[in-house]
């Protein structure tokens, strides 16, 4: 599904209509092909927005017009009541004592022909339209010259009468806007005053590759037919298929580069070039390849691997979309080489603080270089490389903001590494220093377990040397492969004292093979317990794959002959990877080359080892773990060169007494 989403947002442009809008970079450089006159758009939509309050036609609103035809009829009615009913009551409007008199004189004919008077003179308001702002004095006055023009009208019936109108009228409004007359009103102008436009010659350079399409630039492309308002889906599908098969291709990169690739590391890649693309959609030519390539290949260089790095740089420079803002191609091509720099040298950096003075250092070297490319033009000025150069103060700007992406990345390291159970060379050799709590305990508690461990790790780190395994990761899961007997240390010979074996005495091969097991589970359990990561928790079962416990099976055949050898093989899993593989024939070997005499030449430590890694090629251990024929050679041969700094000989050096100064 990331894949797809990669794809679909490298590729929908080609999909949008119109292909290209201000404000996009320039992908190709364009000239006028005659002369022409193009209307300035930006210009015009100015004019526009400056004639607007100037032709905005009203037009009367019916609707509004008897909602408040109708809220004049309902306080002539409540006036009605006051006339009739109780004269002290609270009317629509307020009464001087003289119009209550007049108003209590009328009779009811006359007061109805009076009401429709009043009526027909708010209608005629009405239909001159009523604004919302006119003051209420005003309403009042406009109301009571339309009454005096009623033939037989009286003072207080004119008075009455404008009251009612203009509290009924005030703050109200039966006009609406008529935007097919406004705009009508508003073409007029704009025609009148005249259409603002472009005056282009031929030869004329509309844009340029590379340059940011202002509105004005983007009107004459349009006006020459070069913005391109059809889909192109046939470009698009080659487009997203690119996309997509690119993401394909870095999965199987960083699966060969890592042959135990776990899910949330392909989750972690993916996601990073998903973020990757959305920035550079998002803001354009307002970001730097630097910014986006170089931080990512970090990341990646120190949890994967060099080549998954590589990779990631690779197909992130691949679906950059050109041209690139700055100095052009030239801009990418610096990015890319200081990003490579980077994947290189971070697979190698094994200490936080060498982190840190890289994220100085490469800010500021990828600031000489584009600073150095821009100053010396290097090539011509017309050239992609050289055209749009940003000034000084705009590469230290990037530079800066690189720095704090670097640091950003750096802090967030831990987090990623629980998260996504990533192993930087930073935190292996934290892992694997012997002051940890855990490497502590082991070395008090089970001393023979520690010291056979140390062993272990010498030869498993010569083998993974020999071949270009990953030798701090077999360093520290060798350190951590056997914390489990530290559940029962007296259990396993390597702690036993003065020849006591619990095994003896228990005397039942059945539940000693499951002693044997639970150094395995328990192991596993007390790596959760103390957050090691999968990586090392994974030496702990596959160091001993699926291995015969060979001592107790043959002790349960002598009791019963058709003991099953399932019983009696630990629970797997077989070595996964070259790092635990190594790990398991060192286990092995370890033994036999100690016991090993002093006269005991390099033919037989040869012949020693063979038998051994013989034995787990036979038994299908190995077939998981990707080690070749010659690969085995070498870890073999490493291990004889181990066993000769194992088995140096020393001088014996006399013992002298020293003699007493006074004798008797």
């Amino acid at each position: 599904m990331v894949c797809l989403l990669i794809a679909i947002i490298s590729s929908y442009k080609l999909l949008a209509v119109p292909d290209l809008k201000p404000g996009d970079i320039a992908p190709f450089e364009s000239i006028a092909a005659k002369d022409a006159l193009v209307i300035d758009s930006a210009a015009l939509q100015q004019k526009r927005s400056d004639l607007i309050p100037l032709t905005s036609v009203q037009v009367i609103d019916q609707k509004e017009s008897q909602k408040l035809l109708k809220e004049l009829v309902y306080q002539l009615k409540e006036l009605e009541l006051l006339a009739t009913n109780d004269a002290d009551r609270i009317g629509p409007v307020n009464l001087t004592r003289l119009e209550r008199k007049w108003l209590a004189k009328q009779s009811i004919e006359k007061r109805a022909s009076w009401s429709r008077e009043i009526i027909e003179v708010a209608e005629k308001m009405l239909s001159q339209g009523l604004i919302k702002t006119l003051a209420q004095d005003q309403l009042k006055s406009s109301a009571y010259l339309q009454l005096s023009s009623l033939k037989g009208s009286q003072s207080e019936s004119k008075t009455i009468g404008s009251k009612l109108i203009a509290n009924t009228f005030n703050g109200k409004s039966n006009l609406r806007h008529d935007s097919n007359r406004s705009q009508q009103l508003l073409e007029e102008l704009i025609t009148k005053q005249g259409i603002p436009k472009i005056e282009v010659k031929k030869g004329d350079l509309i844009t340029r590759k590379g340059e940011t399409i202002n509105q004005k630039r983007y009107d004459v492309l349009d006006y020459f037919g070069l913005i391109n308002r059809r889909a192109k889906p046939i470009e698009w599908f080659w487009s997203f298929t690119e996309a997509f098969l690119s993401c394909l291709i870095l999965l199987m990169v960083m699966r060969r580069d890592k042959p135990s690739l776990k899910p949330k590391h392909a989750l972690l890649a993916l996601g990073l070039l998903l973020i990757a693309q959305l920035s550079k959609d998002w803001f354009g030519a307002a970001i730097s390849p630097l910014q986006i390539l170089v931080p990512p290949t970090l990341l990646l260089s120190q949890g994967i691997g060099t080549a998954s790095a590589l990779g990631w740089l690779a197909i992130g420079s691949l679906l950059w979309p050109v041209p690139v803002s700055g100095i052009g191609e030239g801009r990418l091509i610096i990015a890319a080489l200081t990003a490579s720099l980077v994947a290189f040298q971070g697979g190698r950096m094994r200490s936080r603080a060498q982190l840190l003075q890289i994220a100085v250092l490469l800010p500021v070297s990828a600031l000489l270089l584009e600073w150095i490319l821009i100053r010396n033009k290097i090539s011509p000025s017309d050239s992609a490389w050289g055209r749009l150069a940003p000034n000084s103060e705009a590469l230290i700007t990037e530079a800066l903001v690189l720095g704090a992406m670097l640091m950003i990345t750096i802090l967030l390291l831990p987090i990623l590494e629980s998260t996504f159970g990533l192993l930087t060379r930073a935190r292996l050799l934290e892992l694997a220093d012997q002051e940890r709590p855990l490497l502590r305990k082991l070395s008090k508690e089970a001393p023979g377990t520690f010291e056979h461990t140390l062993m272990i790790c010498s030869l498993a780190e010569e083998g993974a040397r020999s071949i270009g395994a990953d030798t701090d990761l077999v360093r520290t899961g060798g350190l951590y492969h056997d914390i489990g007997k530290l559940h029962a240390p007296n259990w396993f010979i390597e702690n036993q004292e003065e020849g006591k074996n619990p095994h003896d005495e228990l005397n039942d091969p059945y539940k000693s093979a499951e002693i044997l097991q639970a150094h395995v589970d328990e192991g596993l359990r007390m790596a959760k317990r103390y957050r090691l990561p999968t990586a090392i928790a994974d030496f702990i079962p596959e160091h001993q794959g699926t291995l015969k416990m060979g001592f107790f099976l043959q002790k349960a055949k002598e009791v019963e002959p058709s003991a099953s050898e399932k019983n009696f093989r630990y629970k797997g899993p077989i070595p996964q990877t070259q790092e635990t593989a190594i790990l398991m024939l060192a286990d092995g070997c370890e033994a036999s080359l100690r016991a090993l005499n002093l006269n005991s030449n390099e033919k037989e430590a040869d012949a020693t080892i063979r038998k051994i890694v013989e034995s787990r090629e036979t038994d299908g251990q190995l077939i998981n773990s990707g080690l070749s024929k010659a690969e085995i050679e070498l870890i073999i041969n490493s291990f004889i060169n181990v066993w000769k700094r194992m088995r140096h000989r020393r001088i014996k050096y006399p013992i002298y007494t020293k003699k007493p100064l006074f004798t008797s």
